[in-house]
């Protein structure tokens, strides 16, 4: 058995703020939480929260995202392989909503950029949905 199941996704929360005048050029500055709650039936919800702002006026542009991802794990499988495999399975899908978010506004695309994850430390912290 995988270790972690794709189930479905939903986007919680969007927030989009662009009032900069056309051609304006903005250097982003990316910020990306990324957490796993556990059920009792072998069944996780992680939670993509991400942030794209004009580094220097957020006011001006500001992209807040926060998307559920819905699996089910391999009960014998570690919490933190869970936890990065779950994340690897919904970025793509955080990063072409974002990409499309931004494409239908009007704007040129913003692709966020990878985030290797297995190079960060994981922090568990038990929550029961």
């Amino acid at each position: 058995m995988r270790n972690v199941t794709f189930k479905a996704f939903k986007a919680s929360e969007i927030e989009f703020v662009n009032k900069h005048e056309n051609g304006t050029r903005i250097e982003f500055e990316n910020k990306y939480s990324y957490n796993v709650k556990y059920s009792t039936n072998n069944t996780c919800v992680g939670e993509f929260t991400v942030e794209v702002n004009d580094k220097a006026n957020k006011e001006k542009f500001h992209i807040k995202a926060v998307v559920l991802g819905i699996f089910t794990y391999n009960p014998e499988s570690k919490k933190e392989v869970i936890h990065v495999e779950s994340y690897k399975e919904l970025f793509p899908y955080v990063r072409t909503m974002i990409s499309s978010l931004t494409v239908n506004a009007g704007i040129p695309p913003v692709i966020l950029p990878n985030f290797d994850i297995e190079s960060q430390s994981i922090y568990r912290f038990e929550k029961n949905v």
